[in-house]
């Protein structure tokens, strides 16, 4: 008997079952990629992707290459910027959520 469940499908189920895990899931990929880390915060993205609209669907929409999508949100993709914001909008407007950037004062 299997007991263990691949990190995908618990994202996958986690999303579906709480809306709030998505946008959370949202708002941590931007927090990374403001400070620093991009390539996790494009791999936190890429499960995103697959557990909200997919890959056929965002590449629709962003009208490029489902295989150039997947290559951008990969450990080691460089999306230019027009690319990353093309898919930070579909998935914005999916989870329904106006990201804003707040700066910390006394910082």
């Amino acid at each position: 008997m299997n007991l263990t469940r691949d990190f995908s499908e618990t994202v996958n189920a986690r999303v579906q079952r709480e809306p709030a895990f998505a946008k959370a899931l949202l708002d941590e990929a931007v927090s990374l990629f403001l400070n620093g880390e991009p390539a996790t915060a494009r791999l936190i993205l890429r499960d995103l992707v697959n557990a909200t609209i997919g890959f056929e669907q965002l590449a629709t929409e962003t009208s490029k290459p489902s295989k150039s999508l997947h290559r951008m949100l990969s450990a080691k993709g460089n999306p230019t910027m027009d690319n990353l914001t093309a898919i930070l909008n579909v998935l914005r407007q999916k989870l329904q959520v106006k990201i804003e950037v707040q700066t910390i004062s006394g910082a």
